[in-house]
């Protein structure tokens, strides 16, 4: 008994040729042989790339400072020395008039003159505009009227007074007619006094008509112009004066700052203030404090401060804006160094410091107080010692740098740069 096996037949003799070849390898292990031919062309690209970039490239500072053969850092360093260091309060303040006066006038009448410019630099004292005068002087020819005909009146008065008495003695006329005339001459002084007062006023008002300076100071811009009529009771006057010479400056401080500053002012001590622009930069005039306020404000924690300066150049305008410095203390022999080379970490401050073998290290240090571009090191630094202050961030501990030399009209860099 045979047992038959199915065979099964293709519909397509062609295509399964076609599809496996004659040998049974069809294109499915050509085309996998041919991807594997691609793949190692391209990792072969990609490697032969990198490693040509990587000679490229080169080695980066950060990375290879301080290996033998490759080059330092190139770094700015700075000198710390000893010597004195002024202890600065810093504060904003505003240039204040000691005094400003409106002018105004004192009697109403017309402006027939004005002798001053805008601008213009007055004393105490110095004539400024007038007023027409003419109506006062005819009140003074009146009340001049008034009083020598009344002095007449009160002459003929007491003549007849001290015949009355004559008479009362020798019993001709009683007391009662005496004393009515006694009371008639007391009428006649009153009048006279009245005439009088109304002479002084009348004079008075003459001189009011003649404007003068009642300070020395800077006039402003002229507020009326001549031809107007002017009175008493205007809000505006007719110019301003403000003292510019001494000139004051009103700054403020944070109130953790007071003590020290009242503490010296208690002992009689002068204490220097320096006003700059607003830069900060240029020093514009130099004073004294004068005085401090009497509260401090709540809202900002701040308390007002007074200096006096001489403004002899008129360096100082009211109403400018200044930054103020107060000079509190002078701490000599002190290790100064660069406020640019200190450094701030998670273990506090530091500073870079170049060796003699041209490498660096980290050195923490304790600072005080600052004045400027510069900062007293309590801990941690002598003098002669070199710090970085530029190329800071390409350092790491050990880094080999190369010193350059700074541009000496370079502003100085803060430490945040």
């Amino acid at each position: 008994m045979h047992l038959k096996l199915p065979v099964t037949f293709e519909a397509n003799p062609r295509e399964a040729r076609g599809r496996w070849g004659a040998k049974g390898h069809g294109p499915v292990r050509r085309r996998r042989r041919w991807s594997w031919l691609v793949g190692l062309a391209v990792a072969a690209c990609v490697a032969v790339w990198l490693v040509t970039k990587s000679r490229t490239a080169g080695p980066t500072a950060a990375g290879t400072a301080g290996r033998p053969g490759t080059p330092g850092v190139p770094v700015e360093v700075v000198a710390v020395r000893t010597g004195e260091l002024p202890v600065y309060l810093t504060g904003l303040g505003t240039v204040t008039a000691f005094n400003t006066v409106t002018v105004r006038s004192r009697v109403d009448g017309q402006l027939v003159s004005v002798a001053f410019q805008e601008g213009q630099f007055v004393h105490a004292g110095d004539a400024l505009a007038e007023i027409d005068s003419r109506p006062f002087e005819a009140q003074l020819k009146q009340a001049e009227g008034q009083l020598l005909r009344d002095l007449a009146q009160l002459k003929d008065a007491r003549i007849n007074l001290e015949r009355y008495r004559a008479m009362f003695s020798d019993e001709l006329i009683s007391r009662q007619q005496v004393d009515t005339q006694a009371a008639l001459v007391t009428q006649y002084e009153g009048t006279v006094r009245l005439d009088q007062g109304l002479i002084d006023s009348a004079k008075l008002q003459l001189i009011y008509c003649h404007i003068t300076a009642p300070i020395s100071g800077r006039i402003g811009l002229r507020l009326v112009d001549v031809g107007n009529m002017v009175h008493a009771n205007d809000q505006n006057g007719l110019l301003v004066i403000t003292q510019v010479q001494p000139i004051a400056v009103v700054f403020t401080l944070p109130e953790d700052a007071l003590p020290p500053v009242i503490g010296r002012l208690r002992s009689g001590e002068r204490l220097q203030v320096e006003a700059y622009d607003r830069t900060g930069r240029t020093r514009i005039a130099t004073g004294n404090l004068l005085a401090i306020d009497n509260q401090i404000d709540q809202t900002t924690g701040t308390s007002r401060l007074k200096a006096s300066f001489d403004n002899a150049d008129n360096a100082l305008f009211p109403n400018q804006f200044v930054n103020v410095q107060l000079l509190l203390d002078v701490r000599a022999n002190a290790v100064i160094a660069p406020l640019a080379a200190i450094q701030r970490g998670p273990q506090g401050t530091f500073v870079y410091v170049v060796k003699t073998d041209q490498s660096v290290e980290v050195r923490p240090v304790t600072t005080g107080a600052a004045a400027g571009s510069e900062v007293a090191i309590d801990t941690g630094l002598s003098a002669g010692d070199q710090v970085v202050v530029d190329g800071v961030d390409k350092l790491r501990p050990g880094s080999k740098v190369v010193i350059r030399e700074s541009d000496p009209g370079a502003a100085p860099r803060s430490p945040d740069a």
